[in-house]
């Protein structure tokens, strides 16, 4: 089915990454996730909101056994990042000397994932990996390493497969980006 134009708020967004692009990718992130750590039994730490629907495909294709654990937090109000990163929900799970891999679905400035890695660090795991569906490299603001990066992107704002705009969207199946006037 080709993806048309949608609108939310009042603003138009345009097919940017097809159902098949991000399946594709998914797949082969998950590959590479299992040459590198997959049989570890490695802990996948999904942030919510945004990336249960690529957490969810991605654990899927994930052919090692695996656990999945999952925190929220929250840095965007509207179309933009408040600067602030608060946690909602934050992790249960005893990560002493486990692997975890972090299930992001956009890596922009980077502050929230600098913070996110470090708060995961002071918990003694073996190591932490992070896998991001998007990044958006003339955005990052600050060191960050992402070991899996499933599409790199302009700094534009998007919507769709679990990214919103004011928590609406998630359910598109596509990726929508915001159409230039």
């Amino acid at each position: 089915m080709q993806a048309k134009e949608v609108t939310y708020n009042g603003l138009t967004f345009v097919p940017f990454i097809n159902r098949e692009q991000i399946a594709a990718r998914v797949n082969k992130m998950a590959k590479e996730i299992m040459r590198d750590c997959g049989d570890v039994n490695p802990l996948f730490v999904c942030v919510l909101n945004g990336a249960f629907a690529f957490a969810s495909d991605l654990f899927r294709a994930f052919e090692y056994d695996a656990e999945i654990a999952f925190i929220r937090l929250k840095s965007y109000d509207g179309t933009g990042t408040t600067g602030n990163v608060k946690q909602i929900h934050g992790l249960t799970e005893d990560i002493t000397n486990r692997t975890v891999v972090v299930i992001e679905d956009i890596v922009d400035t980077g502050f929230t994932m600098k913070r996110l890695v470090e708060d995961l660090k002071a918990k003694n795991p073996t190591q932490v990996k992070v896998a991001s569906l998007l990044y958006k490299p003339e955005s990052l603001q600050c060191d960050v390493n992402i070991d899996y990066v499933g599409f790199a992107i302009p700094s534009k704002f998007i919507i769709g497969y679990g990214l919103d705009l004011d928590e609406q969207a998630r359910n598109l199946p596509d990726i929508y980006v915001l159409k230039e006037e």
